[in-house]
């Protein structure tokens, strides 16, 4: 489709699925024509990953992974996409390679039991995936596609996180109640913290000299100064914030962390160089998911048992409204120009499709895409074809 036909398309469907929304076609950026952009949806009941086409938004086909499909990561230079598959309850799980070219799958790789999350480290060609039910982390070889060594962790592993450096790996141990800090360089645990209750997420700074944990189980989150030069790991201290933190979100500049706190309706604000928790601030119905706009001036929040996605003006400090979107959000993502979001409904089996904050003048709600049962994760790749 030739760039006036997009503009056309996009102004038609602007009028007739939301004609009061002051949506305009220059308020999508145009592309050249061998520009391509993907979101990566992953569908935890049907076994597959629906791929849709951002520059024109639509749905452009569904792709057969594994069984129950519960992570995506996508390469930052390699057109490449890597789709974590849980299996059965018992079973062992492998990793789908899609080809973002084709969107095929170019490769499966196999895992061990219940692997649930992905993490890249891409300038050394390396995946980092925890293995929940195999208490180990998979370490995968993205170039030659396998995997290249098996690291031993605490019980039920369910995030792993790969520093900015590459020198560790941080894994929040859900069952274990603890976080293992691996050394990527000898690829053993050289540290592990007691005393996180139900392990759930962690983020780390992007200087690499912090991490924080988020401790499911109760009220808290750790924070844990990484190891520099001759200071070795070390515990900085333990914050309260609502109850039942499952989600963190880190400004892109990493002067403060947004923590969802499921079981409190709240989202806790965290400045991460003093560890200060600033206050709690009502969102929704059991918020999930937290995701920071680019400029570091918004916060998007999913609420699971709802059909909205709040806002949070970070600046001001206070909640700015909500977008209606489908039943159940669990997953978001930004395009890569950040124009619009998506967001995965995980019991309506569809992708809400939103204008972001600076392109909305009324309605941010854009349009609804399908997608198949249960998503859950979502990840965009763009890239231009030679």
């Amino acid at each position: 489709m030739g760039e006036g036909g997009l503009r056309g398309r996009l102004f038609a469907v602007c009028l007739g699925a939301v004609t009061l929304s002051g949506c305009r076609p220059h308020d999508f950026p145009q592309f050249p024509p061998n520009y391509r952009e993907y979101a990566y949806v992953t569908n935890g009941a049907s076994g597959t990953v629906s791929v849709l086409d951002v520059v024109n938004v639509r749905l452009d086909l569904e792709v057969l992974v594994g069984q129950n499909p519960v992570a995506v990561a996508a390469h930052p230079a390699r057109n490449e996409v890597y789709v974590v598959n849980s299996g059965d309850a018992g079973g062992r799980g492998s990793l789908s390679v899609l080809n973002a070219e084709n969107n095929t799958v170019a490769a499966t790789i196999p895992l061990h039991r219940q692997p649930v999350s992905i993490d890249l480290d891409a300038p050394h060609e390396l995946a980092y995936v925890a293995n929940s039910g195999s208490n180990s982390i998979s370490v995968i070889d993205l170039k030659t596609r396998r995997e290249i060594a098996q690291i031993g962790t605490g019980e039920q592993p369910v995030a792993a996180r790969v520093a900015p450096d590459g020198n560790t790996v941080v894994v929040a141990n859900r069952s274990g109640n603890s976080v293992s800090v691996i050394d990527t360089a000898s690829r053993r645990v050289r540290a592990i913290f007691e005393g996180c209750p139900g392990a759930a997420d962690t983020v780390i700074l992007p200087d690499s000299s912090k991490t924080f944990v988020a401790c499911s189980g109760g009220h808290q989150l750790m924070a844990i100064g990484l190891a520099r030069a001759h200071q070795p790991d070390r515990l900085e201290t333990m914050m309260d914030v609502g109850r039942g933190p499952v989600h963190l979100a880190l400004k892109p500049d990493g002067g403060e962390l947004f923590v969802s706190n499921s079981l409190s309706n709240t989202i806790s604000e965290v400045v991460t160089t003093t560890d200060d928790v600033g206050g709690a601030y009502l969102m929704g119905d059991d918020p999930v998911q937290g995701l920071v706009s680019a400029d570091n001036s918004l916060l998007y929040v999913a609420n699971l048992r709802a059909q909205d996605v709040t806002m949070y003006a970070i600046d001001d400090g206070k909640r700015t409204g909500s977008i209606h979107v489908g039943d159940g959000p669990s997953a978001m993502a930004f395009s890569a120009e950040g124009h619009l979001l998506f967001v995965a409904d995980m019991r309506s089996g569809d992708v809400a499709v939103v204008r972001t904050a600076s392109h909305a003048l009324f309605t941010p709600l854009f349009t609804m895409l399908p997608a198949g049962r249960g998503p859950n994760a979502i990840a965009v790749k763009a890239f231009r074809v030679q």
